[in-house]
């Protein structure tokens, strides 16, 4: 194992020095106008609109036409209804047909490279996620187009031209549930979840790729160093356990050129892997957990789901707590990937998507599709308070039962106290093919 994950670097060094080559025998000049794509030429002209003027323009080049839109999210559908009402209330005249598709097995990306070969495409713009694909096949190869709406990024006291990286809808968090019928079963410290006879309800991370993106974060040096003090914290016994896998792997996270702490990363996740129990979708993970049933179990999910828990005798979200809320618990408290807006390259409706994306970002209305749920953070600060005011999650008003569970203690508290790992798609694209190859070559795999 060690000698492949040398050739593999060695390689990727070899590649590394041709790109760097490259680099410097082609001049490095800043994109010109000429350079552009129409669609990015339109795209650099949205930029400077407010969300009202684009409107008139969606209106002038889509009146009477079929919107097609496609993503993660099947609330594409939910959303594009009220965008239509928007429209149609500046102007009673205005109509638009549309159709979101929800492509699954993340087909998404097949899809849109596809229907980018086209000249003009059939997808005016997608929501989408897994930061890692986006970088390296839709934005690197050219499918995809950012597009910063001027009112979000005054919201983020930034301007479009000044800010780096992609558009975000939301983010979202998968939090560590644990079911607490049992009062004598608890979970202190993230490392509890990868201790001996443990087996997390988890996507498995070939079939939902973002969940992969979360273990190639944490080999980033601020999460393994997380990692680090989660496990100081333990008691000695415990530790003990941990220190063989810990010591096993310590020689691979030198090779694979990972921080100080990449062996307590790598340690993690390779108990982790090979100790998760997969299952199909996040729904039924909740399903489980909040029976009565499903003593001693936990899971690694997406929060929103609790909020369509329907209470019975034998089923309640009484039945489950938050790790990160309970006193005392140490470490990660689960992670943070976000949805994606992105006009297509070759998009036939450019004006109309650059508007449809400024009203999902720069208006509650057009967030509501998401902004109902606990879990989904609007990127946008003055659409995120204004949520919350219509929403309430903080006092689990929004859920079925208003209880610790289902009080979402929000963004800032999440990624500062709560400690998500939070999705770079950068460092994950960095990583993919060594830290990606490694995690392949876990005996989870290999066994198969």
């Amino acid at each position: 194992m060690k000698k492949l994950l040398m050739v593999m670097l060695t390689a990727l060094l070899a590649l590394t020095a041709l790109a760097g080559c490259s680099n410097n025998d082609t001049p490095n000049d800043t994109p010109v106008e000429e350079n552009l794509s129409e669609v990015q030429k339109i795209i650099a002209e949205a930029e400077g609109m407010t969300l009202e003027e684009l409107a008139k323009k969606a209106i002038e080049e889509s009146n009477g036409k079929t919107f097609y839109g496609v993503g993660n999210s099947s609330r594409g559908k939910t959303a594009l209804p009220l965008f239509i009402d928007y429209l149609k209330s500046i102007d009673s005249s205005y109509s638009m047909d549309f159709e979101w598709q929800q492509p699954k097995n993340n087909k998404i990306f097949e899809q849109l490279t596809a229907d980018g070969l086209k000249e003009t495409g059939t997808f005016a713009m997608t929501l989408i996620q897994d930061g890692n694909q986006i970088e390296s096949k839709m934005v690197q190869t050219g499918v995809l187009d950012t597009f910063i709406p001027k009112e979000w990024a005054e919201a983020n006291n930034t301007t479009a031209a000044d800010y780096t990286g992609y558009l975000p809808l939301q983010t979202l968090n998968k939090i560590f549930e644990y079911n607490c019928v049992n009062p004598n079963k608890t979970y202190t410290n993230c490392w509890d979840f990868v201790a001996e006879g443990e087996h997390g309800l988890f996507m498995d991370i070939n079939s939902e790729i973002v969940g992969k993106n979360f273990l190639y974060m944490l080999t980033k040096d601020e999460y393994a160093t997380m990692l680090k003090e989660a496990y100081d914290k333990l008691p000695a016994d415990k530790q003990a356990y941990f220190k063989t896998t810990i010591d096993a792997v310590a020689v691979d996270a030198t090779d694979l050129g990972l921080g100080e702490n990449g062996k307590y990363a790598l340690a993690w996740i390779k108990l982790w892997v090979n100790s998760y129990n997969a299952v199909t979708d996040d729904g039924p993970i909740c399903n489980t957990l909040v029976t009565k049933s499903a003593v001693d179990q936990f899971g690694l999910l997406v929060y929103s789901k609790v909020r369509s828990v329907e209470e019975t005798d034998e089923v309640s979200v009484n039945n489950i707590k938050v790790a990160a809320y309970q006193d005392g618990y140490e470490g990660m408290g689960g992670y943070a990937y976000c949805h994606y807006l992105f006009v297509t390259d070759n998009s036939p409706l450019p004006w109309t998507a650059c508007a449809f994306i400024a009203y999902m970002t720069e208006t509650v209305d057009g967030f509501s599709a998401w902004g109902k749920d606990i879990g989904g953070y609007s990127s946008n600060p003055v659409v995120a308070a204004g949520t919350e005011e219509k929403f309430h999650h903080s006092t689990g008003e929004s859920s079925t039962v208003a209880c610790e569970t289902t009080m979402d203690k929000g963004y800032d508290w999440w990624t500062t106290t709560g400690k998500l790992v939070v999705e770079d798609p950068k460092y994950c694209a960095s990583v993919a093919f060594t830290v990606g190859s490694w995690i392949e070559m876990l005996d989870k795999y290999t066994a198969e």
